[in-house]
């Protein structure tokens, strides 16, 4: 049973996989209270399929790029399972389960990009041939910089219409999507380490002035 879940966008989403197809999920998209929901929401799948925690096998985590709190939620839940349980951790990149998403629900045709909020007036974004294999990225700019017509998939196409005049598909992930991509090995499978493209916004203080 692969659990399965990513909590790297404002949606808190979680599904169950038994190898041969979702068998349960759940999604709440809540920017303030990945935290609060993510428990919760692994709770209802394993309930709603009458799964015990021990019989899960493997967890797949998205693993960003996104802001700091929510990617922390996310990978701190999935590395403390995998201990718990013994079982491996496999992480995906958001981006790619976005395009998986757009390809298979049939909303792109040809090239694309995906691009997500990253606050600050930014976009985490990443390039993708009609296959949704990514091409380029992830990386994090303004709008303005990687301005484009072509077929836009993500919540960055919504905030930014200026920029990114075609939007289409879905504009969170979903981690029935996450789940698929895993065990059908259509996505690259990482380390579940945090892409988060920047640095934090707390550094550390400079060195004290002298005081004469």
């Amino acid at each position: 049973m692969l659990l399965a879940f990513d909590t790297a966008t404002p949606a808190v989403t979680v599904a169950l996989h038994d190898g041969e197809r979702v068998v349960a999920s759940h999604t709440q998209v809540d920017a303030r209270r990945h935290g609060e929901l993510l428990a919760p929401g692994i709770t209802s799948v394993l309930d709603e399929a009458w799964v015990p925690r021990e019989e899960v096998t493997a967890v797949a985590v998205g693993v960003g790029p996104g802001p700091f709190t929510g990617l922390r939620v996310g990978l701190v839940t999935a590395r403390t399972l995998g201990l718990a349980l013994g079982i491996p951790v496999y992480g995906v990149c958001t981006l790619d389960v976005l395009a998986a998403q757009a390809v298979d629900t049939g909303a792109v045709s040809g090239p694309f990009l995906v691009a997500t909020d990253a606050r600050r007036k930014e976009v985490y974004w990443a390039a993708y041939d009609e296959a949704g294999a990514r091409l380029d990225g992830p990386h994090v700019d303004r709008p303005g910089d990687v301005a484009t017509g072509a077929p836009v998939v993500g919540a960055g196409a919504r905030l930014y219409p200026d920029a990114f005049g075609h939007a289409v598909g879905p504009e969170h992930p979903d981690a029935r999507v996450l789940a698929e991509i895993v065990c059908g090995e259509r996505a690259e499978l990482l380390d579940p380490e945090p892409l988060y493209l920047r640095r934090p916004d707390v550094a550390a203080p400079g060195k004290p002035k002298r005081v004469s």
